[in-house]
């Protein structure tokens, strides 16, 4: 996944269309996509803010599941001592 667009670039394409031009105008001349001009927007309309969503899935990883299991696994190895 791509990094979000910067929060400026977000702010002027709600400000070129708050000016009065049109979605596709506001896409072509700041060299983004129709779609992304349509959402800033929307989301400026419905949440008064234009800061992009957290990325990620933050505390869940693959190993979540077994998390506990493989402490109690650590916690029993024996532990290793190195040959110097």
């Amino acid at each position: 996944m791509g990094k979000p667009h910067p929060v400026e670039l977000r702010e002027r394409a709600v400000q070129i269309v708050a000016q009065g031009h049109t979605h596709t105008e506001a896409a072509r001349r700041l060299c983004v996509s129709i779609k992304f001009v349509n959402d800033m927007v929307r989301l400026k309309r419905e949440t008064g803010a234009l800061a992009p969503k957290p990325q990620g899935n933050p505390g869940r990883g693959k190993l979540t599941d077994v998390k506990d299991w493989v402490r109690r696994r650590i916690a029993a190895a024996p532990t290793s001592r190195s040959m110097n």
